[in-house]
Order: C-alpha cells, then sequence, then structure tokens
C-alpha cells in the first residue's frame, strides 16, 4: 500500500483555560491531510492503528510508514451533513476473527437517513475488509442530516453498544418504538440479548438499554467501575456526561439544562430535572461541543492516573476531568489556542494519548505530559 509521509513535528503547549490548569503538554503531530477523521482502533502487536474519515474511507497508520490507501470492502455510506464513516472498533476475538465493526450513515429510498452497524474480516494485509454484513440498522431512517451518534463500545462481557442520536427530531427519544435518541445493546455476533429491558415490552423496541439521549459524541467503559459512561451534545447549553443504565430515561427532550439555537425554551421542556428521568452525572452549562472520550487508566504517566480526557468541537481542545467514584470536576484544557476542532481522543496501548483533529487537513496527534 502507498504511503504518505510522517510529519516530523513536536510542540510544547499550556492550556489556556482559566480553571486550574493541568501541567503543560507535548503534542507530535504524526499525521496530516486527514479529510476529516472521527474514530481510530489500535491494532495488536504495534501495528499501529485504523482510522476512519468521515466522507467514506477507512485508512491504516503505522508509525514509520504513515498513512495507507483506502481499505477497500467498506460499505457505501451517507456523507451529507453530520452523515458518513463513524465509528471503528476490533470485535473482543479480533486476534482470532480478525473481525472489525463500522458504524456509518445510511440513506433510505425516501431520502432520509439513519445510523447502520456491521462488521468484516480485515485481511492479514491489511488491504481489504471481506464479507462485511450489516446487523443493526436504525429505524425508522429520520435524519436529513443531523444527530447520528455512532460510538460503539464493547463492554468486555459480550455486549456492543451503540449510541444513536435522535436525527434532530426531538420527541423520538421518548418513543420507545424507535431507534432515536437511545444507546443499544446487542450481542457480538449483532443479536439482542434475552436480558435487554424492553424486550417483552409490547410497542417497545427490543433493542434498547437506555432512551432519552439527544446526539451522543463519546462512549466509554469505565475501567474502576465497568459501567459505560457516554457524553452527548445539548442544544445551546447542557452538554451532558451520563452513565446510561438498563431501562432508564435520560430526559432528552423534557429534561434539558439547555434552550433552542434561536435562544427560544426547547418546546417539550419541562425544566432541568423532571421526575422519572435520570439527572446527568456532569453538565457544562456552555456548550463545548463534546466529542470521544476516554479513561486513564495506564501507569505510564502517574500524573494522568483517574482522569477523563473529553474531545470539544467548538471550543477546540481536550478537557481534562478527574474522575472520584462517580464524582466528576473539570481540571481544565490541554491543548490551548491550536485553532482545531478535536473529535476524537483514544489513550493508545503505550500509554500516550491519541487524538484526532475534524478538518479537511486533519492530523493525529500523540499528546503526552511536558517532560516526561
Amino acid at each position: 500500500m502507498r504511503r504518505s509521509s510522517l510529519i516530523p513535528l513536536s510542540l510544547v503547549f499550556l492550556s489556556a483555560s482559566v480553571m486550574a490548569a493541568p501541567a503543560a503538554v507535548k503534542v507530535d503531530v504524526l499525521q496530516t491531510k486527514l479529510d476529516h477523521p472521527w474514530s481510530m482502533a489500535f491494532l495488536p502487536d504495534n501495528q499501529g492503528m485504523l482510522i476512519t474519515l468521515r466522507g467514506g474511507q477507512l485508512k491504516h497508520w503505522q508509525a514509520g510508514k504513515g498513512l495507507s490507501d483506502p481499505i477497500v470492502g467498506i460499505p457505501k455510506v451517507w456523507d451529507s451533513g453530520q452523515g458518513g464513516l463513524f465509528d471503528v472498533v476490533l470485535a473482543p476475538d479480533f486476534e482470532k476473527s480478525r473481525r472489525i465493526w463500522l458504524s456509518y450513515a445510511e440513506v433510505g429510498n425516501d431520502g432520509k437517513a439513519g445510523t447502520a452497524v456491521g462488521y468484516g474480516r480485515l485481511s492479514d494485509d491489511l488491504s481489504r475488509v471481506e464479507a462485511f454484513q450489516v446487523v443493526f440498522r436504525q429505524m425508522p431512517k429520520l435524519s436529513t442530516g443531523n444527530h447520528f451518534g455512532g460510538r460503539l463500545v464493547f463492554d468486555g462481557k459480550g455486549y456492543l453498544f451503540i449510541g444513536l442520536g435522535e436525527n434532530n427530531q426531538r420527541p423520538t427519544a421518548q418513543d420507545l418504538d424507535k431507534l432515536q435518541g437511545k444507546v443499544v445493546r446487542l450481542t457480538d455476533q449483532g443479536k439482542v440479548p434475552a436480558d435487554n429491558p424492553f424486550v417483552d415490552k409490547a410497542g417497545a423496541r427490543p433493542e434498547i438499554w437506555s432512551y432519552g439521549i439527544r446526539n451522543p459524541q463519546g462512549m466509554a467503559m469505565n475501567p474502576w467501575t465497568d459501567v459505560l459512561w457516554l457524553n452527548e451534545h445539548g442544544p445551546r447549553g447542557g452538554d451532558e456526561i451520563n452513565i446510561p443504565e438498563k431501562g432508564k430515561n435520560y430526559g432528552w427532550p423534557l429534561a434539558t439544562h439547555g434552550i433552542n439555537y434561536s435562544g427560544l425554551k426547547i418546546p417539550e421542556a419541562k425544566g432541568e430535572h423532571v421526575e422519572g428521568t435520570e439527572p446527568p452525572l456532569f453538565v457544562w452549562k456552555v456548550s463545548p461541543a463534546v466529542s470521544g472520550m476516554a479513561f486513564y487508566n495506564s501507569d505510564v504517566f502517574p500524573q494522568w492516573k483517574n482522569k477523563l480526557f473529553v474531545g470539544a468541537l467548538k471550543e477546540k481542545d481536550v478537557i481534562v476531568l478527574s474522575v472520584n467514584g462517580d464524582k466528576v470536576t473539570e481540571d481544565g484544557r490541554i491543548l490551548g489556542d491550536r485553532g482545531n476542532r478535536v473529535r476524537d481522543v483514544r489513550v493508545g496501548p503505550d500509554g500516550y494519548l491519541y487524538v484526532l483533529t475534524d478538518e479537511s487537513d486533519g492530523q493525529l496527534l500523540k499528546v503526552s505530559p511536558s517532560g516526561a
């Protein structure tokens, strides 16, 4: 596979946050010329990573070799508005099955779209995905280009969680007969688990795990509690972190800390806290436009232990939060005035933080504490 050259650039930045600022960080730019990258997944045995580009390409990047040509065999995506190719994750048994999972926007016959999820086998030479099959489709398809969600997380117990936006159709997040504004839970074969909360409920989709969610953009398993955490965009204000538990309602659009982009109240909203719904674990009153998130559980940089890193699209930074049980406090921002939207944040197997910037000339960054 043809590969581009690496970008030998190393810079140091201080947080520009007015809050208590974390220590300075060292930022290495590993790759440029990524057209709106969305997600990354680390391959075993120092083989680098897979990177999705929202326009519909999957590529392989490896230190010393750079970026590959597009990997063939992935599904056709609907590249419109916020739609496109989203997440990539390795199956829990990847080293045996070589199966990778992808989420993406898929258009229907009427021109409206929804999120789809499937898997295929990554060839040994990393050049193609074989026998890709779709195992999940968000139904009905309602999006005209907004609020797809698309994050994928395996829980270590054989289950896959999928975060789904409400397609900018607010009331659907409360409708159990629709897959908008939900977290769904499947087996690692794409089947519905028998213990999902709405399996036996008439008029409800059995895939649903939790509901009342606006537009989830980051999900990760908390390594200290083994439960799923999720962040989501509020409207104008009210970005949230939630712990989506079995069968529970997280409020949108009945409960929100935000308002409409017009400055008016959300029509369905009844307040910041509504009986029968779960309050958020953490709220940003001013929306940073949260994105990918990662817990730091490595011993490589002890000063980052028990931190949660969250990307910010609008505020163009990486937010650092301290986690103590279910208590979350914000420490500050670490990338400073780089001027790049952050789409994804991951902790690599080497203990470094890896960041994707969401630009037409997007970058792959490797971040570490300065002087470490």
